[in-house]
């Protein structure tokens, strides 16, 4: 399975959210509400979830192994920084 396309949904300024993300893979299949946080000074994601009644929280879709996470993680989160980047740019560009 090929990720395809990364979009960065939103960034936050604020708290350890950095950004909500969307990721394609082979073209076909889209997943959404991808978290990327920075905690500690180390980046990594957080797949998407739902509130159990309980109050714990079950992710709705996620790697089944470790390769493909740490390669996931490893291409939003390059994504969010190029995005990141970019966007303080265009800002700087504003007269």
């Amino acid at each position: 399975m090929q990720i395809t396309d990364i979009k960065i949904r939103k960034f936050f300024d604020e708290g350890p959210m950095k950004a909500i993300v969307s990721v394609t893979f082979d073209d076909c299949l889209a997943v959404h509400d991808i978290k990327v946080i920075c905690a500690r000074e180390r980046y990594f994601i957080v797949m998407p979830s739902r509130k159990n009644p309980d109050g714990t929280y079950r992710d709705i879709v996620h790697p089944i192994h470790s390769d493909f996470r740490s390669e996931l993680e490893r291409a939003v989160i390059e994504a969010y920084q190029v995005q990141l980047v970019a966007s303080e740019h265009d800002d700087t560009m504003i007269v």
